[in-house]
Parts: C-alpha cells; sequence; structure tokens
C-alpha cells in the first residue's frame, strides 16, 4: 500500500509562511526563505535527494488552500499525476484544471490517492490536509525540511491539530545546504 508522506519546509518557530500569506504573496512576508533550500535542488547533494523522491511520488494530495494559492498548479503538480484536493465544500460547476479532482471526505481522499499513486508513496501537501489526515489516522509519514530561520509569525504547520497526543518515530535526519530534512513515522 502507497504510503502518505507529508513534504514541508518549515522554520525553526514552527512557521510554513509568513504572515499575511494570500494571492500575489503565496507563502507570506519573509516566507520565501523558507524555500532557499530548493536552489541546490538540481545537485547530486542531500537537497537533490530529497527533491527527487518528491517528485517520484504517484499521486498528491492537497489542502483546499494550498491548492488555490499555488495557482492550482495549473492542473500539474508534476508528471501528470492525479492530484487530489481536500475540502470541506465544492462550488458547483468549480471543475478543478488537468489531473485534480475535489474530495471532501478525508478517508476517501486517502483511499483514492493510495490507489491512484499504486506503488509509489503519496505527496501530501498543505496544512489543513496534513492535520485531517492526521486526525483520520491516514498520515504515515513526514517529511520536514526544517530552515534555520525563525519567522516570529505566520501560519504554522500544526496550529489547529487539536489536544490529541501523536508520538512520531524518527526515521532519517539529512543535512542540506539552508535545511535539515527530517523524516518521522507516526505512530498509530
Amino acid at each position: 500500500m502507497s504510503a502518505l508522506v507529508l513534504y514541508m519546509s518549515m522554520s525553526l518557530d514552527g512557521f510554513i509562511a509568513g504572515p499575511d500569506d494570500r494571492s500575489g504573496q503565496e507563502l507570506g512576508r519573509h516566507g520565501g526563505r523558507l524555500f532557499n533550500w530548493l536552489d541546490d535542488r538540481m545537485s547530486d547533494g542531500p537537497n537533490g535527494q530529497i527533491f527527487r523522491e518528491a517528485l517520484a511520488t504517484g499521486a498528491v494530495i492537497s489542502g483546499r488552500r494550498t491548492f488555490e494559492l499555488a495557482g492550482r498548479w495549473q492542473g500539474d503538480h508534476h508528471d501528470g499525476v492525479p492530484i487530489f484536493v481536500l475540502t470541506r465544500h465544492v462550488d458547483e460547476g468549480d471543475v478543478p484544471p488537468g489531473s485534480a479532482r475535489f474530495v471532501t471526505d478525508v478517508e476517501e481522499c486517502a483511499e483514492l490517492a493510495r490507489a491512484a499513486a499504486r506503488d509509489r508513496t503519496v505527496l501530501v501537501h498543505g496544512a489543513g490536509a496534513a492535520q485531517a489526515l492526521l486526525r483520520a489516522g491516514q498520515l504515515d509519514e513526514m517529511e520536514i525540511h526544517l530552515v534555520p530561520v525563525l519567522l516570529g509569525e505566520g501560519r504554522r504547520l500544526f496550529d489547529e491539530l487539536g489536544p490529541e497526543h501523536i508520538e512520531l518515530e524518527p526515521v532519517r535526519v539529512v543535512q542540506g545546504r539552508d535545511a535539515t530534512h527530517m523524516r518521522y513515522r507516526v505512530r498509530r
């Protein structure tokens, strides 16, 4: 069965975007700093390794907010893989582009993405989607790209997760330029 893995860049103080993230300023003020490590994504080094792993995934689950802020990826996140957008509501006539589709049930979303990915990993994007999948017991792993910066404010990754205690098992730590890539397995 395909694993659902959250790939997320995060500041040391827990922010995945700076303050005032919106259309035209998708990562918020100073939030672009969280992705400087991608400048090295074509290298043979650690950042390149992590980037290639993310692009080897067979499907994507995204939260609706992330999907919209990303310009709906023009219907193609990478290599034409299916994109499942976890959302609370779908407006009549709102048809996402390309390989994307809206799904309102978290369990169904996970099931569809796993089936579509076949034997490859499912890449998860967005704080809302990650939290919903964690609460539903569907998120298998987290690849956190920890960036050595304190943003001070913005959007936190686990701000609305709730009081549930969740144990994580360290899988690996890879030191790259501008980020430490930490992978954790969600214990159930």
